[in-house]
């Protein structure tokens, strides 16, 4: 026998599976709350990350060292620019933890809206999204990423803060060493440079950072980002890139 109070259980539960079919449309994280000791714990990118647009599409570059605390190198071999779009790549500055969640995340939602949609998201949409979920979740991502990528608009590239703010520039650098790198690309870079070109920049940057900042070296990765596709490739030294 079925009573008044199983069937509204049951109501109940259907509601919570079946009311939104296609959810969520925006993805969701676990939220948290950490202590300024707790926080002091978290293994970071102290890093040096920057991104220039070219005429060809977009370069972003990175270090590989990740520190604990700013004092002691916990790794010294992090990629820390990561594909999440088919033309699109972040880059990782923060907690270590956090940028991989929000890089989960970011790779979920676009291949959710490719499966609905039957087309990419733009890159000015990936930007705003990414904005997005480091506005409503900035206590779990602590992380100030670069977003670059190339679509029918061409190549774009994003800084984006820990509250949200998402903004377009030709270059951008972020990190612990982002002032000496900004010394390099101030005085580099230059409007419809080719890949290459702006690879040797970024490389410059990148290098010079890593003389000064304690919390930036070991290597640099490059993404280069065109119509194609993205390739990643990390080495050690600056030889062939400088």
């Amino acid at each position: 026998m079925t009573t008044i109070s199983d069937m509204d259980s049951r109501i109940s539960t259907r509601r919570k599976l079946f009311s939104n079919p296609y959810a969520p449309e925006l993805g969701e994280v676990p939220r948290q709350k950490m202590s300024r000791e707790e926080l002091d714990g978290v293994i970071k990118t102290g890093t040096t990350t920057v991104g220039l647009s070219t005429k060809e599409g977009v370069v972003l570059a990175t270090d590989m060292r990740a520190s604990l605390g700013g004092r002691f190198i916990a790794s010294k071999d992090v990629q820390k620019v990561e594909q999440v779009h088919p033309n699109a790549a972040v880059t990782m500055c923060g907690s270590v933890g956090g940028a991989q969640a929000f890089i989960r995340s970011l790779k979920a939602e676009t291949s959710l809206y490719s499966m609905r949609r039957g087309k990419e998201m733009s890159i000015k949409a990936l930007a705003t999204l990414a904005g997005n979920f480091l506005r409503s979740n900035w206590t779990v991502f602590l992380i100030s990423p670069i977003l670059g990528g190339v679509d029918k608009e061409g190549g774009q590239v994003y800084s984006l803060d820990i509250g949200g703010a998402v903004m377009l520039d030709n270059y951008v650098a972020t990190g612990s060493g982002m002032q000496l790198a900004y010394g390099v690309l101030e005085d580099k870079y230059e409007e419809g440079m080719s890949n290459k070109e702006a690879s040797s920049v970024a490389a410059q940057a990148i290098k010079s950072a890593s003389q000064r900042d304690t919390a930036s070296g070991d290597g640099i990765y490059l993404a280069i980002i065109t119509e194609s596709g993205v390739d990643i490739q990390g080495q050690k030294d600056f030889k062939g890139l400088i």
